[in-house]
């Protein structure tokens, strides 16, 4: 089942996503056509989320204690 992760926009009273115009394309998707929606929010899990931090170095690790 393709996948794409979108925002979500507010217009009058409802709330609307857009279909990505490549996964419109690959599932041949015409306006006016019904198509399924399966809908759950997108867990965050900050990956990438600071791009400019760099990695620890050996001394800044933290060592485990006994």
């Amino acid at each position: 089942m393709p996948k794409a992760i979108v925002k979500t926009r507010k217009i009058g009273g409802s709330i609307v996503v857009r279909i990505p115009k490549d996964l419109v394309e690959q599932e041949d998707i015409r306006e006016g056509e019904i198509v399924e929606l399966e809908v759950r929010k997108a867990r965050k899990d900050w990956f990438g989320a600071f791009p400019k931090l760099k990695p620890f170095s050996r001394e800044e690790e933290l060592d485990t204690h006994d």
